[in-house]
């Protein structure tokens, strides 16, 4: 196996007076996390069957043989590692996938194939990091994008478990906060053998924060495959809408459905048929969104009550899990949410790729690199305020030939930015070499 971070004399130094802090203080927390499970049961944020994996205990098995763990945040870092799951998966490698949010796991349940064991990833205290790493004895972890928890990357680089960190972001926000903590977070990065980022302004701030061997590989999200829809479900859905005008306003975050609803009462003057859909970021938002249509003067219809959009329907909130590559088939226009608020804007890319022309807000921090060269070549436009967010809608309602040129543009960037998938495997080759020569002599 290529040299682990554990091998490195970095790994006999002394932690850093926070990260010991922070290792004293998770330890005296775990009589605290019963309560804090049953708290977050109350709020939807634990799955109350799997509630043990957050004590770093499970119920399934351990497959024989090399184990490689990817390990993400949430719903988006876990989609940006699906095609790269799928290419390890094509080399008979056995994959656990940690997140830590229960939408995150019905995306990994719908989404991935059976084989693929997902875990909640335990809280980070050590005694439960460690009967997680004890029980799943992963060969390989790769940590995706910026989720970096303490506890869980100190104990792996003790048990000299080779980590690298994948697609690799490094946001405006959070670098000048690191760089004020340097030694806690170069004791963190210094632990991975390798780094691979986004891009190089990505890479310039790992190493500056005391990452290793750092790599541009790409945005991994640019390699994501189009989301899937059921033919059925989309017949269906465009047999009730035939005929009339969609906007899909994707991923949106409180705070902007109701500049979404004032854009719709706006537009609605000059195109009377029009239909917007709605698709919130958290499915759970969903009854109240309608309120807040039904507050307006207008009618709404909730997915999640198994309602389909009528022709007396104005906004349509489609409250359901995974049900995006639906809606991204039925319009050609959508706006990108989390981008009207200080969210940092969500991933264009899938939107793109079933033919969208892209709106979105000011706000687009985390995607920073991809949305320049969109908002460059012409694939999308930025909305400043309200105002310019109906001109902006508008303009491609009533003009096809506008949403055909951004559609081609948008393409091109994206086929132009690819290619994270490739170099990524390539950085993990000497990785998946040694786990290819163990299984070889396993089944010898």
């Amino acid at each position: 196996m290529p040299n682990s971070a554990a091998r490195d004399p970095k790994m006999h130094n002394s932690l850093p007076m926070t990260l010991r802090m922070y290792q004293r203080l998770a330890t005296g927390l775990v009589p605290l996390a019963p309560a804090l499970i049953r708290r977050r049961l109350k709020q939807g944020k634990e799955d109350p069957a799997r509630v043990g994996e957050r004590r770093g205990l499970s119920r399934d098995v351990r497959p024989h043989g090399p184990l490689v763990w990817i390990h993400g945040a949430s719903v988006g870092e876990v989609l940006a590692a699906a095609a790269l799951i799928e290419r390890l998966r094509d080399l008979n490698l056995r994959i656990l996938l940690t997140s830590g949010t229960v939408t995150s796991a019905a995306v990994v349940a719908k989404r991935f194939p059976p084989d693929v064991i997902h875990q909640y990833v335990p809280y980070d205290s050590p005694r439960y990091v460690a009967r997680f790493l004890d029980h799943w004895k992963p060969s390989l972890a790769l940590f995706i994008e910026s989720d970096l928890w303490p506890n869980l990357i100190l104990a792996g680089a003790a048990r000299r478990l080779p980590m690298v960190l994948i697609n690799g972001r490094m946001s405006p926000r959070s670098f000048p906060r690191w760089r004020r903590m340097h030694g806690t977070i170069s004791a963190l990065l210094s632990r991975f053998d390798i780094c691979l980022a986004q891009s190089k302004t990505d890479a310039e701030r790992f190493s500056a924060l005391g990452g290793r061997d750092v790599v541009t590989t790409g945005n991994l999200k640019l390699d994501v495959p189009a989301p899937p829809a059921d033919p059925t479900k989309l017949e269906r859905l465009m047999a009730m809408t035939r005929g009339r005008p969609i906007i899909v306003a994707a991923s949106t975050h409180p705070g902007e459905d109701e500049m979404l609803v004032a854009a719709h009462r706006s537009l609605v003057g000059f195109f009377p048929q029009l239909l917007t859909v709605i698709v919130p970021r958290h499915p759970d938002r969903g009854a109240s969104i309608a309120g807040v249509i039904s507050a307006s003067g207008l009618a709404p219809a909730l997915r999640s009550r198994e309602h389909l959009p009528t022709a007396a329907t104005d906004i349509y909130v489609a409250d359901t899990m995974g049900e995006l590559g639906l809606f991204y088939r039925l319009s050609p226009i959508v706006f990108m949410g989390g981008s009207l608020i200080r969210h940092g804007g969500q991933n264009p890319i899938e939107a793109i790729k079933l033919g969208a022309a892209i709106v979105h807000g000011p706000h687009v921090f985390n995607f920073t690199d991809v949305y320049e060269a969109l908002d460059g070549s012409g694939g999308a436009r930025q909305a400043e305020t309200q105002e310019a967010l109906v001109k902006q809608l508008g303009q491609l309602l009533a003009d096809p030939a506008v949403r055909d040129r951004m559609q081609r543009a948008g393409t091109g960037v994206v086929e132009q930015l690819g290619g994270a998938l490739n170099r990524t495997m390539a950085a993990l080759e000497p990785y998946l070499l040694q786990l290819r020569i163990e299984m070889g002599a396993a089944n010898a």
